[in-house]
């Protein structure tokens, strides 16, 4: 490191749990690159725009619980970020001005696909916040009909009537005629891994099963839908795959995937 290192970061809180330091500062050394990326915990976003200018921070992640309230502090949105309502991803152009994006969506939308097509299935989102809204509309997106499957009536019908989709309460979803469910909670995150978002009851062998969830990369949902011979889908391709995109959205460089994924994978 040295004056002329490139500075990114995540910001989030909190944020020492997040493993992108570990992908990004692997690719960056994989392409030689002299970057480095850092965990900044911030309780207020507010001042994260001037940290960015000023300290020359070329491109932010953003992370629970930031990526709505980033909508309003930058200076230009990405109209697939302003079209969900959440930004994951910031960065900083040579004029000083703030782009917000959001790369989850994408990320979300390559993962399932690589268990199988999209177009015209059934999608079961767990959660109705940033994550729950980028999954809805990378499904949509590809073709699929989403159902928005929250705890809290209000949050979860404001987002289905953003996508134009159906809503169920937590407690009332059986799972019935879903071809794939999809948590975009925090629950069986470490270090609450004996927690599942769902009981086993709605899963079904004919069903494909993601959680965003990455440590651990087995969560009990995602062990839960293998044992009943379910396809599965860990958060660990979700996170590469919108990782990967906002590498190259701030070095221009072809995100080096492999090296990123087998850095994550390491440390879990």
């Amino acid at each position: 490191m040295d004056a002329e290192t490139a500075l990114f970061g995540v910001m989030g809180h909190p944020v020492a749990h997040s493993l992108s330091p570990v992908m990004h500062n692997a690719a960056f050394g994989f392409l030689g690159l002299n970057a480095v990326y850092l965990a900044f915990d911030v309780k207020d976003p507010a001042g994260v725009p001037v940290a960015m200018r000023t300290f020359g921070i070329r491109g932010m992640s953003v992370t629970l619980p930031h990526k709505e309230a980033l909508l309003s502090l930058v200076d230009e949105l990405d109209p697939m970020a302003e079209k969900m309502g959440a930004v994951n991803t910031l960065c900083l152009k040579d004029d000083g001005r703030i782009i917000g994006l959001n790369t989850d969506w994408c990320g979300a939308r390559d993962a399932l696909l690589e268990a199988g097509p999209l177009h015209g299935k059934r999608v079961a989102i767990l959660g109705a916040g940033g994550a729950g809204r980028a999954v809805a509309f990378g499904i949509r997106e590809a073709g699929a009909f989403p159902l928005i499957v929250n705890r809290s009536r209000e949050k979860g019908e404001a987002l289905a009537c953003d996508l134009g989709a159906d809503f169920c309460l937590l407690s009332n979803f059986t799972g019935i005629g879903m071809d794939i469910l999809v948590n975009t909670t925090s629950l069986g995150m470490h270090p609450d891994v004996d927690t599942m978002p769902v009981q086993a009851a709605v899963l079904h062998g004919g069903m494909v099963v993601m959680d965003i969830v990455y440590n651990p990369r087995k969560t009990k949902l995602i062990r839960a839908a293998e044992s009943l011979g379910c396809r599965v889908v860990d958060g660990l391709e979700m996170f590469i795959r919108q990782g990967a995109l906002q590498f190259e959205l701030w070095t221009g460089r072809e995100a080096p995937v492999d090296c990123m994924r087998k850095a994550v994978e390491d440390v879990l």
